[in-house]
Formats: structure tokens, sequence, C-alpha cells
């Protein structure tokens, strides 16, 4: 663990905001939303309304940027400078801490989405631009969610902000640890068994602090319901 402002339990963070019609049960069952803010998905509305159900139902709210890219869903990797992604990032996050503030509900955390978050963990400069956008915008106290190891933890704790390394539970990985690639076969977890038994694993092998499922994976309420009893087991 590298920080003392997370608990040492291990976290569920659910990556939400990002469709219509969203099940308000994942916000019952996150510990951790990530609020797509508008890079690509998300504007004023759906922002108010997650931070609303964060508010019901006491989960913890994240900011979760992306490069601008809504056609894509920000899973293309783009050509952006890091003075220009400094700029989406802190815009984003500006915008959710916003409607925070309006609810009445802390931005505790923030995630790159997508693409952003490979990019910006394999490269320096990206990574640097993604966290002082954070910390300008968000404060000292918020925690990064990121990879194991790369450029996005050692940018966090450069800046002195806590960071909280992160497993997949609805995402298939290679042997090196990355994730398989979407698009190939098995590379998205729809049966909520698997998923439950790579939550058991990743919570008890000590490397992570915090379980992602994705908001818009098939069946993410019955795979979230399954990554939720577990940890609250542990």
């Amino acid at each position: 663990m590298e920080t003392t402002r997370m608990t040492t339990r291990c976290l569920l963070n659910i990556d939400l905001g990002e469709l219509p019609g969203e099940d308000e049960q994942l916000y019952a069952l996150a510990h951790v939303a990530n609020i797509a803010c508008g890079g690509h998905a998300g504007d004023e509305r759906s922002i108010r309304e997650a931070l609303e159900r964060c508010r019901r139902h006491g989960t913890r709210a994240g900011a979760h940027p992306s490069y601008e890219d809504r056609e894509g869903f920000g899973r293309r990797a783009l050509e952006v400078t890091p003075e220009v992604l400094r700029a989406q990032v802190a815009s984003q996050c500006a915008l959710l801490a916003t409607q925070a503030a309006a609810v009445g509900v802390p931005i505790e955390f923030t995630k790159p989405h997508g693409a952003l978050y490979h990019a910006a963990n394999r490269e320096p400069s990206l990574a640097r631009a993604v966290v002082s956008a954070a910390k300008e915008v968000l404060g000292p106290r918020v925690t990064v969610i990121g990879p194991g190891t790369g450029a996005l933890r050692e940018a966090a704790l450069a800046e002195g902000l806590a960071y909280a390394r992160e497993g997949f539970a609805d995402r298939a990985t290679l042997p090196d640890g990355t994730l398989v690639p979407r698009g190939q076969p098995g590379a998205v977890i729809t049966d909520p068994q698997v998923a439950r038994e790579n939550a058991l694993r990743l919570s008890q092998g000590g490397a992570v602090e915090t379980l992602c499922v994705h908001g818009d994976t098939q069946g993410a309420v019955a795979i979230a319901r399954e990554v939720r009893a577990v940890l609250d087991a542990a």
C-alpha cells in the first residue's frame, strides 16, 4: 500500500456515467464510481445524475478523464501533446468538480479512461500531464488509480499523491500481466463466476488495492455483485 489515505480493504471501482439507462444497482455495489466527465462520454446532466446516485448510496466518486474522443469512446490512442492533454484533463475534472460541489459529493479519486490509461502509463510526459492536471483541479488529497507499475504510478508519487494499484475482474490478461486487447476473443469476461474467480485471485494476491468492473460490460450488475461479495467476505 502506497498511502495511508486509502483503507487497506480492497475496493471495487466501476466505470460509470458513460451510457444512457445505466442500472443504479451498479452505484450501490461500487465502493468507487469513476465518472465520465466529458472526454469520451458524459455531460452536465449525466454527471449530475451519477453524483446524485453516489450520494444516495454512499459511493465514493472519482474523475474518469479521457482523450477527447467521443466518437471512438476514448479507446483510440491519439497524438496529443502533453500541454494539450493537460488542458483537456483539467477541463474534464473541472466540469466534474463543479457538479460535485453543487451536489455535495467530494471527488476523491481519478483514473484515466481507455487508451489514455495505457498511453499515460507508457509515456512519462503524458502521465505527468494527467496527474498534475488532476491534482491542480481536484486537490492534493486525490488518489490516482492505475496499473501496478509504470509512469502513472511514478508521476503520482512524484506529486505526493496517493496511488491505488488496480486489477480487472472483467478483463483477461496476457502472461506479462497486461490486458488482452479489446476485440480479441476472450478479452472481456462476461461470466460472473469467472469474474468472481479473478477477483478472488487478485484480491488475495496482495498486488492490488482496487478491482475494476466496467459499467458497459454485458451483465455488469451480476459481475459486480460477485466481485463485491468476494471483497466483502475478505
